[in-house]
């Protein structure tokens, strides 16, 4: 078992990530949760894959379960969804002293989390992520939201699991799209922070060869997080670091109405094209977005982006959460595995667009 513990003062999480960890959630729990009833929110496909495994072991430590499941992707990350599990959890009788557990992917991570973050005003809540993408980034660091029709994320709070249950052997359910989604956050730790993790992916040449090494590349991945986050919890300085590729990517998922690329997909996109137009105006080493390119080649993710209405991915982006004041935060690859924050004006958006 491969551990971490995230210390923010008044909070800490601890993460556990072990093969197999899902049958022992309930001990696990149990080790923080003296209570009796516990809220599960999931999705369908999850549930129907894991939900009798995890309801036998809460079981096992004679905890009341209940699952709240709701229909998978994207799409029901909103306000609607929101009230649907508040109402849920009245139904249940969640009291403040109870616990809920986010059993799935990164959206039903930040839907639940944001769901304890602000009924009854903050229960407890544990993490058991069961995509890539969550298990090596958006299940620790407090970054809880829903979506609004103008945009991603854009009603949210900073409030943190205390316990993350990663069980890396979920991960063979998934396709290979799913895969590949993860991917592109585990990409974007190498090229922020890791040139060695770079080196590592971009020599992987097989699905074996990626899951034999999958728990250290987890590790490695939600270790960069873990001092990121305790360095800038509140995401004022530092932390923006890991939204590299992210503010194109969030633009390009709004721009289809989240149906055409996954958010994976899209920061993956976000990260070629940041670069490109960081290198044409002399931020960035000549040649690192071809480095890009080529480790994503060598996963089939894609990275090119399709024709788009410059205009409206440039008002996409100006109600961006990270545009503060009239000034828009992108990061910026020096070269791969170091980073910067590039403070522009909305005047020079057109630059990078």
């Amino acid at each position: 078992m491969k551990e971490l513990k995230i210390d923010l003062g008044n909070i800490t999480s601890n993460v556990f990530i072990e093969k197999g960890i899902i049958k022992n959630a309930g001990r696990e729990i149990r080790k923080i949760y003296s209570g009796k009833k516990i809220a599960v929110i999931t999705d369908e496909n999850v549930y129907g894959l894991y939900g009798e495994i995890l309801k036998k072991s809460l079981a096992g430590e004679n905890y009341t379960a209940g699952f709240i499941v709701i229909k998978p992707g994207e799409q029901s990350k909103t306000v609607d969804t929101l009230k649907y599990v508040y109402s849920n959890l009245v139904d249940m009788g969640i009291t403040r002293g109870d616990v809920t557990v986010a059993l799935g992917g990164g959206v039903v991570g930040d839907l639940a989390g944001f769901a304890a973050s602000t009924y009854l005003r903050g229960i407890d809540f544990v993490q058991i992520p069961t995509s890539l993408l969550a298990q090596i980034d958006s299940s620790i660091g407090g970054k809880v939201a829903v979506n609004l029709d103008e945009g991603k994320n854009l009603i949210g709070s900073f409030y943190h699991p205390r316990l993350v249950l990663v069980d890396p052997d979920v991960l063979n359910s998934l396709p290979d799209k799913f895969v590949r989604d993860g991917l592109g956050e585990a990409i974007k730790y190498g090229c922020i922070r890791d040139k060695e993790l770079f080196s590592m992916l971009l020599g992987m040449k097989s699905k074996l060869e990626l899951f034999e090494n999958i728990e250290d590349i987890i590790f490695r991945c939600l270790s960069i997080k873990k001092e990121t986050v305790e360095m800038d919890e509140k995401d004022k300085g530092i932390r923006m670091l890991l939204n590299f590729g992210h503010t194109i990517g969030h633009a390009i998922e709004k721009y289809f109405n989240y149906e055409k690329y996954s958010h994976g997909e899209a920061v993956s996109m976000g990260m070629y094209w940041i670069t490109r137009k960081s290198e044409e105006l002399g931020l960035t080493q000549k040649g690192t977005s071809e480095k890009i390119k080529e480790i994503l080649e060598n996963f089939h993710i894609e990275y090119m982006t399709p024709d788009l209405n410059k205009e409206e991915i440039r008002k996409i982006l100006l109600i961006d959460k990270k545009n503060i004041s009239g000034k828009l935060n992108l990061i910026i690859l020096k070269d791969i595995g170091n980073a910067f924050i590039q403070g522009i004006s909305e005047e020079e958006i057109s630059k990078f667009i």
